[in-house]
């Protein structure tokens, strides 16, 4: 006898999203889709692989997503090729190769890929949703963007998320920063971190971004990019923060808020959730990048944008509030078709009713009435409607509230011509 195949199952890493849990991705996306819309964004599809070179150029070949935990590859063309760690340079490479109109109004949804220790919210593929604005260095843009990230987080009923803002600087008055901060860490190597001890010198802001302790202390009594700022760049900060202000979004000053990517320029900004555990708290976040486009083969070119994590948003729905993410992910349906007179009853109603706009389940392989009412029960439909050979003879229904309490006003007989309107009555009596 031939041996079991052995099981597979997904990758270490990532994870199947079924139906119980999908509903609220559906959510989720739908609810960023109507308020992308709202701003004035336009969907952008991109590939999932891009030339490597696209990610290198963009977040950097010494950071540590491109020499570390990009996915890179060679096809059978012999071209080496990375799959997207990230959502923001596979946009700005489309707006220089296609040459849009500005300024450039982008949203996407998509996978993305890296290869790191998996922990709570954060895969080896994980699913990001954001915007990229291209062609305006206005600062109100800034603000615009943020608030798109701050509206929707309180729309899906975030409570706990505070905004963290600060400056980078452009090229110039950062570079000046860089220059004291390079003194600074050399003058305390030894008490950075074992990592950073050995590669700070190839991009010495990479420590500002380190959490672990060692090389926090370290930042932390050296100098501040706050204080190297030229002064268009501090106009342009405030400019941001007076707009986050006049629009009532609330926010914080981190001057030790530079984000990980190469590409970010003057307003850099994230957003964390209180709910969370801090050493994985974030949900969001994002900046301007004003040499990406040039960096990618383009012409110079402004940009501004955000990404949010969708598992990282679905745990810090369920960390705040467990009754408003039960709400965000309802996937019950609002008919269920029990017949037991072969099935052509059951396909004709179930397309009839969806044609009017019902959600409608039913069952399979000529089950019986009772096997068809407990998959009816497990479905949470609010209604089912019930055909056997006598209804089906005499050209009636039986409709069935299946959440009333009141067992003896639980179910009625109706015409099969009345159908439609009987069940838009006794779903919208259920929801009463």
């Amino acid at each position: 006898m031939s041996e079991q195949p052995k099981q597979l199952v997904a990758p270490t890493g990532t994870h199947d999203v079924l139906p119980d849990s999908s509903r609220a991705w559906e959510r989720l996306i739908g609810t960023f889709s109507d308020m992308a819309h709202q701003w004035g964004f336009g969907l952008v599809l991109t590939p999932m692989f891009e030339d490597v070179a696209v990610f290198n150029r963009g977040i950097g070949e010494e950071s540590d997503v491109a020499r570390k935990e990009m996915y890179v590859f060679e096809d059978r063309g012999g071209r080496t090729l990375a799959l997207r760690p990230e959502g923001t340079a596979s946009i700005v490479r489309a707006f220089v190769q296609h040459h849009p109109t500005t300024p450039w109004k982008a949203w996407y949804v998509t996978p993305a890929f890296r290869y790191e220790r998996p922990q709570a919210g954060r895969y080896r593929q994980h699913h990001q949703l954001g915007v990229e604005v291209l062609g305006t260095s206005d600062p109100l843009v800034d603000v615009e963007v943020i608030s798109l990230a701050w509206r929707f987080y309180e729309a899906i009923g975030l409570r706990r998320i505070r905004l963290l803002i600060n400056s980078m600087g452009h090229e110039e008055c950062r570079g000046e920063f860089v220059v004291s901060l390079r003194r600074h860490l050399t003058d305390h190597e030894l008490q950075l971190c074992e990592e950073h001890q050995k590669v700070w010198s190839s991009n010495p802001l990479r420590v500002i971004d380190c959490k672990k302790q060692e090389c926090r202390s370290v930042v932390d009594a050296g100098p501040s990019i706050a204080d190297a700022l030229c002064s268009e760049c501090v106009t342009h900060f405030s400019a941001v923060s007076e707009g986050l202000t006049a629009i009532g979004v609330p926010w914080e000053r981190n001057v030790k808020l530079v984000r990980g990517f190469d590409y970010y320029t003057r307003t850099t900004f994230e957003f964390v959730s209180d709910a969370l555990d801090g050493a994985q708290n974030a949900v969001g976040g994002g900046g301007r990048y004003d040499r990406l486009a040039e960096d990618l083969g383009g012409s110079p070119t402004a940009g501004v944008g955000f990404g949010s994590g969708i598992e990282r948003l679905l745990l810090a729905l369920q960390a705040e509030d467990v009754a408003h993410f039960e709400v965000l992910r309802d996937d019950s349906i609002d008919v269920f078709v029990v017949d037991t007179t072969g099935g052509q009853e059951a396909l004709q109603l179930s397309d009839l009713l969806r044609r009017n706009g019902f959600a409608v389940d039913r069952a399979f392989d000529s089950r019986s009435m009772k096997s068809q009412l407990k998959a009816a029960d497990r479905s949470g439909a609010r209604v089912a409607i019930l055909v056997g050979p006598q209804e089906l003879e005499v050209g009636t229904i039986t409709i069935r509230d299946l959440r009333a309490i009141d067992e003896s006003n639980r179910q009625r007989v109706i015409s099969r011509i009345d159908v439609v309107d009987a069940v838009r009555e006794a779903i919208e009596t259920s929801l009463n």
